[in-house]
């Protein structure tokens, strides 16, 4: 039995999301003036001119870094608010579990975001801040059904809040397995979000 060789177009994606990866990583340790692109081929096993097939430059691997992963939070929420067939306080957990997940399985990401934004070009730049708006307002959403009474300024507040203490995986890391991670997140940020709507 022959099993198919992957496609072109397939191997492709794959190697742009390991560069991507790699860079994250790199980029999270020494800044994203700190790293070349040999750095970044090295650390795939290519040679640096060699990314150039997969991205035009530094600039734009940074870009699509921070483009793919605020696109894949906000489609995330817009899944778990249009298809789950529960009521608000179920749909905020499931929310609490999307961030609480990458929280823990990319720190290295939201150091680039909280330190490199800056660096991005600003076409891309108003991209990834529209795209982290309409994330929030899918939250702002949910807690409004839940707290009909507050002000949607201060859910949007509580929000970003609730980002930041969940966000705080580049410090923590490696203080506590992950299994023990999440459900602690998920109190805390349960609390927070509690006392910001007394």
């Amino acid at each position: 039995m022959t099993t198919a060789s992957p496609t072109p177009t397939r191997t492709r994606r794959n190697r742009r999301a390991e560069i991507l990866e790699a860079a994250a990583r790199l980029f999270a340790a020494r800044g994203f003036h700190g790293v070349s692109i040999e750095d970044i081929g090295g650390a795939v096993g290519v040679s640096g001119p060699a990314l150039y097939r997969h991205f035009d430059g530094k600039d734009a691997l940074l870009s699509e870094m921070l483009l793919d992963v605020s696109s894949r939070l906000r489609e995330s929420a817009v899944t778990v608010v249009t298809t789950a067939a529960a009521g608000p306080e179920e749909i905020l957990d499931a929310l609490l579990d999307v961030q609480i997940e990458f929280a823990i399985e990319h720190p290295a990401l939201i150091t680039v975001h909280d330190r490199e934004l800056g660096n991005v070009p600003e076409p891309a730049r108003r991209q990834i801040r529209r795209l982290q708006r309409l994330y929030v307002e899918e939250w702002v959403t949910v807690l409004a059904e839940l707290h009909p009474a507050a002000p949607a300024a201060r859910l949007r507040a509580a929000t970003h809040a609730v980002f930041g203490l969940l966000n705080s995986t580049p410090h923590s890391a490696g203080e506590l397995p992950a299994q023990d991670m999440r459900p602690m997140l998920h109190a805390m940020a349960r609390a927070a979000i509690a006392a910001a709507v007394r």
